[in-house]
């Protein structure tokens, strides 16, 4: 039924179509048939994914396979010790990534936790509390105060009824409620007609009948969008992945090559020469980089932490670096989701109230930006105290935090009355007219100095009307509220009316007329104060913000205008997306950056229209009805304090502080992650290109494998994990925040990485053959092969100094910035040390325990990779300047 407009209908045309009667409700065995009819008032459990399903996942690439097939064949050949350590890195490379990946979706469990647990409903005329699971489609439910809705519903009966529905569509004041029918584009947030699953009634009763249960709600309707979201990858995923596959047909195709090779030239005995091969593979494929890019991101991760963004997923870290639009929510995100008075005008002066949100510090000011004293101004501090006193509301402190009890826009004139410089009293009152939808208005009597009146406030043109203004009068005080209102502000009106002494009750006929105005109060919910310098640092870093909110267009362009989001005046309503075709809302969206009055799909189409013209999205937001528009966005980002747990567990990463700033942090953060990332990917596969340069060399000369399978595995491992750890530490280089987001198409290796990895493999390669020639009559195969390991890894040792500045050279003022590169550095040579001198180890891995003097040749090819690629670099910088000059 969830197609049918239920809030299009009257009262009567949803009573036939449900089959049900108002006044009595429905039978228990009419429930029962329904309920097999829609099943339970619930969402679909989720399925989860086994434990041993997310470990075997990590196994689930294609160097891996490759290296698992060489642990076969070896085994095969009767290399245990091979196969064990090639079973080993394959095993760890999948414990870190088990480790490290986060949790599965939760979004289900948290929409779930906002249906409410039972409900009160009319059966065979009798009332009765029932669980929520158990309501159906044309059950009568009553409602009160404090209660969660339990259902989609479909008023016909309200007495002052506010619900709070600011998780479902963004509005941050409570919805008046209403019983007649509404139109048929009527937007999500102005159907007030109708109350919705899982908000939350602030005040009033009400009875309505159920029109939708379980996934036809509004929130079952999120939830089924969340599943049907395709999630995508990130950009390293997708590069990390064209990559792997690049280097896997390579690497094969080489070792056919290789074997074919070999047995023609050579006649090498088959078992020996596929030996060889899987040395070439093995020491062809980088088999420390998945582990040290998970290990980089890990880190990424805990740094940005420790700047309340938490990451929820791994690969996030570095799609930041490469996001290109945000679309933010208003409410709670570049708001502070609390109701603030900016402006009070009285009959001949205006003021502005310092101070934001619910805590009552802050001071009222003149024209002059001069504190007032509220004592000296007559009608200031009777509106103050009208305000005070015809108020349901409360404010309190808790954990530093000031919150509201009661009506958000009822807990702000407390706080105002709060800020004058004098004690406002809350005058006892006698008898009062409660707020009602219809009137628009609330009052109260009260006795003051010997005189009785009546307090009253309530909509601006409600109050004219009662106050008898001349045209010239009415103008005067029109032209405030339009001055107010184009600036954002919910504007109220306060007025007062004396009566005779004897009056003890008061009704709606008391107050139609003789009302004198005190004036009006301007309410925003207030922008945060750091947004602003965070949207002043997005753009500069090439990135749009866009803001996509369920308010209302003249508030959220207001806003927009405030936090230097646009300066255009253009805004784009949700109803207008809605008959649009996808190519023109791909137009739209790079024309316009505010949109109001947005539907949970409308999130959607705007995020996904992004994507279609080649952006990379963060969404952020704090409710329900955020959250299929985070899970599809690139990056989500869901508010930690105010965010719902739906928003939550549908992002990528939570902001502990709901800080807008706290993005900027982030992708300043991710930025860094990215060029760490292949930073160590420059430094990593040189190794794997000298390795494999040498095992070819070997086969196609016909001379001894110059390090076996586990040594070259050796050497990939210890590199990796220690002196590319070092790589995770580089601060950011300068002006990286000043340069447009990074191509998230780029390849991973540009043209030029290409040749800087293929100069270095040949540069350490060609080194090390030619030393090995020169010794390899006077020593045997373990001790060449130590001098062999030995050289690789001081060849990687002093590389490491070159990668820490991609194109600068290397011993500059930053030279001693990165801790971290020295103290691997350190334990990287005590490793070396243990491997060749501690018995088992290094008989494990065939080594000999060399002379002093032996460890010049290391030194040396190390020594002379680091000055030679600094010669490169110099070369290559000026030659690259050369020609974009």
């Amino acid at each position: 039924m969830a197609d049918i407009k239920w809030f299009t209908l009257s009262e009567e045309e949803v009573e036939q179509e449900l089959e049900t009667d108002k006044e009595t409700g429905l039978s228990e065995n009419e429930s029962e048939e329904r309920k097999d009819k829609y099943g339970l008032n619930k969402l679909p459990e989720g399925e989860q994914t086994p434990e041993w399903v997310k470990f075997l996942r990590q196994f689930n690439d294609i160097l891996i396979y490759i290296l698992l097939v060489a642990a076969v064949v070896t085994f095969i050949l009767e290399q245990y010790i091979d196969t064990s350590v090639i079973l080993l890195v394959a095993i760890v490379n999948g414990v870190i990534g088990y480790v490290q990946e986060s949790k599965a979706e939760k979004a289900l469990e948290g929409i779930k936790n906002m249906l409410s647990l039972e409900a009160i409903v009319l059966r065979d005329k009798q009332k009765a509390e029932v669980d929520s699971t158990e309501i159906v489609p044309g059950d009568i439910v009553l409602l009160k105060s404090g209660d969660k809705v339990p259902a989609d519903i479909r008023l016909f009966e309200e007495d002052r009824l506010k619900v709070e529905e600011s998780p479902l569509t963004g509005e941050s004041t409570s919805v008046e409620k209403q019983t007649e029918k509404l139109d048929e584009d009527t937007p999500l947030g102005d159907r007030t007609n109708m109350v919705f699953s899982g908000t939350t009634v602030s005040s009033g009763t009400a009875r309505g009948i159920v029109v939708e249960t379980g996934e036809s709600t509004e929130i079952g309707q999120i939830n089924r969008s969340m599943n049907e979201v395709e999630e995508i990858k990130t950009p390293l995923l997708r590069q990390t992945d064209k990559f792997g596959k690049t280097i896997s047909v390579v690497i094969l195709v080489l070792a056919v090559l290789l074997f074919i090779a070999g047995m023609l030239i050579h006649d090498y005995e088959w078992g020996e020469l596929l030996l060889s091969v899987i040395s070439l593979t093995v020491a062809s494929i980088p088999e420390g980089l998945p582990a040290i890019l998970t290990i980089i991101l890990a880190l990424g991760v805990q740094s940005m932490a420790d700047k309340n963004a938490i990451m929820r997923t791994l690969p996030s870290v570095e799609t930041l670096g490469a996001v290109t639009v945000i679309c933010s929510d208003k409410t709670g995100t570049l708001t502070k989701n609390e109701m603030t008075v900016q402006s009070v005008v009285t009959r001949d002066k205006a003021y502005s109230v310092t101070g934001l949100g619910y805590e009552p510090e802050g001071e009222i000011l003149n024209e002059k930006e001069e504190a007032v004293d509220v004592a000296e101004e007559n009608d200031l501090k009777e509106l103050l105290t009208a305000a005070k006193t015809i108020n349901e509301a409360d404010i309190y402190q808790k954990d530093d935090q000031w919150e509201v009890r009661g009506d958000p826009t009822e807990g702000c004139l407390i706080t105002l009355a709060e800020k004058s410089n004098v004690d406002i009293e809350a005058l006892d009152i006698q008898s009062k007219i409660p707020f009602d939808s219809e009137y628009k208005y609330m009052a109260g009597l009260v006795e003051e100095s010997n005189l009785k009146k009546i307090y009253i406030k309530g909509a601006p043109d409600r109050l004219f009307d009662m106050a008898d203004l001349d045209s010239e009068e009415r103008e005067y005080w029109e032209e405030r509220v339009s001055e107010r209102s184009k600036k954002g502000e919910r504007v109220l009106a306060v007025g007062v009316k004396e009566v005779s002494k004897s009056t003890d009750r008061i009704d709606h006929d008391d107050v139609q007329s003789g009302i004198t105005l005190l004036g009006l109060t301007g309410i925003i919910d207030p922008p945060r104060e750091e947004v602003i310098e965070a949207i002043k640092v997005c753009k500069e870093a090439g990135i749009q913000v866009k803001m996509i909110t369920g308010d209302h267009k003249e508030t959220a362009l207001a806003i927009a205008k405030e936090l230097g989001i646009t300066d255009k005046d253009k805004v784009t309503e949700g109803r207008e997306l809605e008959d649009m075709s996808e190519e023109e809302i791909q137009s739209l969206v790079e024309e316009v950056d505010v949109f109001a009055r947005t539907s949970p799909q409308n999130k959607l189409q705007l995020v996904e229209a992004l994507q279609s013209n080649g952006h990379v999205s963060a969404m952020t937001g704090d409710g329900v009805n955020d959250a299929p528009a985070l899970k599809r966005a690139d990056i989500g980002v869901a508010m930690g304090i105010k965010g719902t747990e739906v928003a939550k567990e549908a992002s990528e990463m939570v902001l502990a502080d709901d800080d807008f700033s706290t993005i900027v942090n982030a992708v300043r953060e991710g930025r860094r992650v990215y060029d760490n990332l292949k930073k160590t990917i420059l430094f990593i596969l040189p190794t794997n290109g000298a390795e494999a340069l040498l095992v070819v060399a070997a086969l196609l000369i016909g001379i001894e494998m110059p390090l076996t399978p586990v040594q070259i595995l050796y050497v990939n491992m210890i590199t990796a994990v220690t002196i590319a750890l070092a790589l995770a530490f580089e601060p950011l280089e300068k002006g990286t925040m000043s340069k447009p987001p990074r191509n998230p198409n780029e390849r991973l290796l540009s043209p030029y990485y290409v040749f800087r990895i293929l100069f270095v493999s040949v540069l350490i390669g060609g080194a090390i053959m030619w030393i090995n020639q020169g010794l390899l009559a006077g020593y045997d195969r373990e001790h060449l092969n130590t001098i062999t390991l030995h050289s690789l890894v001081f060849a990687q040792l002093f590389h490491l100094f070159n990668v820490r500045n991609e194109r600068h050279f290397s011993l500059n003022d930053q030279f001693f910035n990165n801790a971290a590169a020295f103290l691997v550095s350190g334990l990287l040579i005590v490793f070396q040390l243990l491997v060749t001198y501690v018995p088992f180890l290094s008989n494990a891995l065939g080594l000999y325990p060399i002379d002093l003097y032996d460890w010049v040749y290391p030194v040396l090819v190390g020594f002379s990779v680091f000055v030679v690629v600094e010669i490169e670099k110099f070369i290559t910088h000026n030659i690259l300047k050369r020609n974009k000059g």
